[in-house]
């Protein structure tokens, strides 16, 4: 029997940094339809929702395929709330009507890099390795081994025995995405954890990955955006 997977997109409506963050316009379309898309294109999963507390969001996603089944409680609806609790808020109220999946997997609004294909790697992932998670992470690209830190004015090394130290010589770090995260349901509910105890990395390329915070980093994930799309062409 297939196992049955849920995508969730996160889309709060109180983003205060940018605001309307998860529906400005992204190079011609509403950022939060980039993630829908990418889901419903990857046809791995049995349903697609977006959970929000705000209106606006829920109408925009219902055009763009979406289902919005309901809104989020005021619990989950704060600056505090975290991730994990609307996930749980999510996959318990679809209890309450009665269905119920193997496969949850956390998508997030303001990801225009994320397409089908990732999407479709990822899950076969987790299901050719039997890990209970996958997370997409990318490397730094400088070592932060070789970090500064600021004190009394003066710029010092954080690690001086590692002044010296090729970068090749060093272990690599990596950073999460900020993307998606694939999740086994069950150990999730136990665990209560975005990262799970056996959770595996899936890379990704420095050019496909772009925080955006600031109005700044939504100027440089545009131009990252565009830049793929001439790759592509």
């Amino acid at each position: 029997m297939a196992e049955k997977c849920l995508a969730v997109i996160t889309a709060r409506g109180g983003s205060k940094r940018i605001p309307h963050k998860n529906i400005k316009e992204f190079c011609g379309k509403p950022m939060i339809e980039y993630s829908i898309q990418a889901a419903l294109g990857s046809n791995v999963f049995d349903e697609v929702m977006v959970s929000t507390d705000d209106d606006e969001i829920a109408q925009i996603a219902r055009k763009a395929g979406a289902q919005v089944p309901f809104l989020r409680s005021e619990g989950t609806s704060g600056d505090m709330a975290m991730t994990h609790e609307v996930l749980i808020e999510v996959l318990r109220e679809y209890e309450h009507q009665r269905r119920k999946f193997d496969i949850v997997c956390c998508i997030y609004p303001t990801a225009p890099f994320l397409t089908s294909g990732r999407l479709k790697e990822a899950v076969e992932k987790l299901q050719e390795t039997g890990a209970d998670g996958v997370v997409p992470v990318v490397r730094y690209s400088f070592p932060p081994q070789r970090c500064f830190v600021i004190e009394d004015g003066r710029v010092k090394y954080k690690w001086p025995k590692n002044r010296l130290k090729r970068s090749q010589d060093l272990e690599p770090y990596y950073h999460d995405c900020g993307q998606f995260y694939f999740m086994r349901v069950q150990p999730f509910l136990t665990q209560e954890n975005m990262i799970l105890e056996n959770t595996i990395p899936f890379l990704m390329d420095e050019l496909e990955v772009q925080d955006i915070d600031t109005l700044e980093d939504w100027k440089i994930a545009e131009l990252k955006y565009r830049l793929l799309l001439e790759r592509k062409k």
